[in-house]
């Protein structure tokens, strides 16, 4: 009898500790406060923020930050950011990279140096591979060579490609892809015409104009302007970039930076003002029928840009999708959690109305909150 009792209690802690750490990551990542926040601190443990360090890869070094919790419960994972051009200094991704940390994860955040400047090339798929096995090769970060990836926005799908290369297959345990895609070329045909993939269930919503501001960025450079407009052309772009993201602090923070884009763009010569004019006035039809017969050019049917063309990984894979997403669509995270699982790889996915892109909606249900839960719940079981 009391056997059946030890294994009892042995049974409950195994299998209920994986969801009162994952409500307390929620928890903290959601900023909930008052009593849910006191509880879940119970599940925390002090995080030491290492100084940054350079990790080499193929396309230069790049910076990176170590996160360390006092208590190392987990494997180690590597926390990215989509678009953002503040890199590992970004205040969301410091604060998630602390948070997982604090789960007993060592987490180390890396920014994808393309992102940083709005653009989507192979480079990026590169960067990861290379920083995966920097990482794998740190006895103290990985003393079994393996890793889990957490990755935002487009650096989810790119991380889904990585996991799937020869050189680090086996080294990767798990990828959690936020808001990611599976389809570069669908969601480029999407941001530029507002027409994405039907899946039943999911509503289409018009694309942010923030998507096809990022693709004029990426192909200025291949005959969509003179190639002498180029970089004006986008430096003004990435001037309106920086004041969207700026629009997370406060309408106030973002306004002087937005009124530099105008004065950029009533600078430049033609076409390139027309263009930044659209961007400037946030005009997504007009810019994304200007689009649409470049987008061939954009080498957006690269396998290194596109899961779905690309070998299929060995990791778990995790696909966290935003029901409202207007960036990358919802029908992506569906559409690659499909194609994974006809190629034998254990998939999960949840369409969630807790996320926006890449960031906590505030007015989500309780039920939202539990199907997250045990969504990280299985990540954590990993």
């Amino acid at each position: 009898m009391i056997l059946i009792v030890v294994l009892l209690l042995v049974a409950i802690v195994y299998f209920a500790a994986p969801y009162a750490r994952a409500t307390s990551l929620i928890v903290r990542v959601a900023g909930i406060g008052g009593p849910a926040q006191t509880i879940a601190s119970l599940q925390e443990t002090r995080v030491e923020k290492k100084p940054r360090h350079m990790v080499p890869t193929r396309h230069g070094d790049v910076p990176a930050q170590i996160y360390m919790p006092a208590a190392v419960s987990e494997h180690a994972v590597l926390v990215m950011p989509g678009f953002n051009s503040n890199g590992i200094d970004e205040p969301r991704l410091a604060a998630l990279a602390a948070d997982i940390a604090a789960s007993g994860y060592p987490v180390m955040a890396l920014a994808l140096p393309d992102l940083q400047q709005f653009r989507l090339t192979p480079h990026s798929t590169d960067v990861i591979e290379d920083a995966v096995m920097w990482m794998v090769n740190q006895k103290s970060l990985a003393p079994d060579g393996r890793i889990g990836i957490i990755a935002v926005s487009f650096s989810g799908g790119l991380s889904v490609v990585a996991a799937g290369r020869d050189h680090i297959r086996d080294h990767v345990k798990f990828v959690v892809s936020l808001g990611g895609h599976g389809d570069m070329r669908r969601v480029m045909r999407y941001l530029a015409t507002g027409v994405a993939p039907k899946v039943d269930g999911l509503e289409n919503h018009a694309p942010h104009d923030y998507g096809v501001a990022v693709i004029l960025n990426s192909l200025a450079d291949r005959g969509v302007v003179p190639l002498e407009q180029a970089v004006p052309l986008r430096s003004a772009i990435e001037t309106y970039l920086k004041a969207s993201q700026a629009t997370v602090i406060s309408d106030a923070a973002a306004a002087p930076i937005f009124a530099q884009a105008k004065t950029m763009a009533a600078s430049l010569p033609e076409p390139s003002r027309t263009y930044m004019q659209y961007v400037n006035d946030r005009d997504v039809s007009k810019l994304g029928a200007m689009l649409v017969q470049h987008l061939n050019q954009a080498g957006v049917d690269d396998p290194a840009l596109s899961p779905e063309l690309a070998p299929p990984p060995t990791a778990s894979i995790f696909l966290l999708h935003g029901h409202d997403d207007n960036i990358i669509p919802p029908a992506e995270s569906v559409l690659l959690a499909n194609h994974l699982r006809m190629k034998g790889v254990r998939t999960r996915v949840l369409l969630s109305g807790l996320i926006t892109h890449a960031s906590v909606n505030e007015h989500a249900t309780a039920m939202d909150a539990l199907k997250l839960m045990n969504f990280w719940a299985a990540v954590i079981k990993q």
